[in-house]
């Protein structure tokens, strides 16, 4: 398995990856212990990665009675810099979880669902702390397959004041420069796109290219080249003549859907 940001990437791969409460009495809960033994299938003497979330890790044995026996001292995984964060606006269906999962994989480090002035859906009330809360173990199941040692943030559904004050603010729309690693929170807008308002909040606009996407696509794709410019993977457009760090140039990929 590929290692990513906040894994432990000098460490062989273990079998599977577990986050526990406490590193030094490391143990799982019910959920994760039917999770490993039942849909894994683990078996005991096989090597499990127990992590804090906050970048701290163990190498640890499955017991014979599903305990973790811990094997290695704990490793602490640098948090990488700069932190990187995108802001979805809510979209219908199942696509909030689909971007916080894949987002959460691919390494980055805050994730703020907000409410657009064009948002269809709105999560108010107790139906908003439903919603945060699942996403909260979607982005810790996601954490878990990539091997992250860093847990991201997920913050309560915010909106569009709250998202665009983020230091380092940049809306994701069509005209916009390729992004860089200065755009260190990018905001990418629902499916009816941005109201006139918000265009004229005064951010800076990142494009990823010609194509219109759904709100979650986008999200994805400016994820993936943010933590490719972070990592070495991409080269900055400037480095290489325009095009690297985008996806076929500099026009930009409108974050609006594409239908419901």
């Amino acid at each position: 398995m590929s290692a990513g940001a906040g894994s432990a990437s000098d460490l062989p791969d273990a079998d599977a990856h577990v986050f526990v409460a406490d590193l030094e009495a490391p143990r799982f809960d019910d959920g994760d212990r039917h999770h490993l033994m039942q849909v894994l299938r683990l078996r005991p003497g096989q090597m499990v990665d127990a992590a804090d979330g906050g970048g701290r890790i163990r190498r640890c044995r499955l017991g014979r009675h599903g305990d973790l026996e811990p094997c290695d001292p704990v490793v602490e995984v640098p948090t990488p810099e700069p932190a990187l964060t995108v802001a979805v606006a809510l979209t219908k269906g199942a696509r909030p979880e689909v971007a916080v999962q894949k987002l959460t994989e691919l390494g980055v480090d805050r994730i703020v669902p907000f409410v657009a002035a064009r948002s269809v859906v709105r999560w108010e009330g107790e139906r908003a702390v439903h919603h945060h809360r699942r996403l909260l173990r979607v982005a810790r199941e996601a954490a878990m397959q990539s091997r992250r040692a860093h847990l991201p943030r997920v913050e309560e559904i915010g909106d569009f004041l709250t998202a665009s004050s983020l230091p380092g603010a940049a809306l994701c729309e069509r005209g916009g420069r390729p992004p860089s690693l200065s755009d260190r929170a990018v905001l990418v807008g629902p499916e009816g796109g941005w109201a006139a308002a918000e265009l004229a909040a005064g951010l800076p606009t990142v494009g990823l290219g010609p194509q219109v996407l759904r709100a979650e696509t986008a999200a994805i794709a400016v994820a993936t080249l943010l933590v490719g410019l972070r990592a070495g993977t991409v080269a900055p457009a400037d480095d290489a003549g325009g095009g690297a760090a985008t996806t076929g140039g500099a026009r930009s990929i409108a974050p609006r859907g594409g239908g419901a």
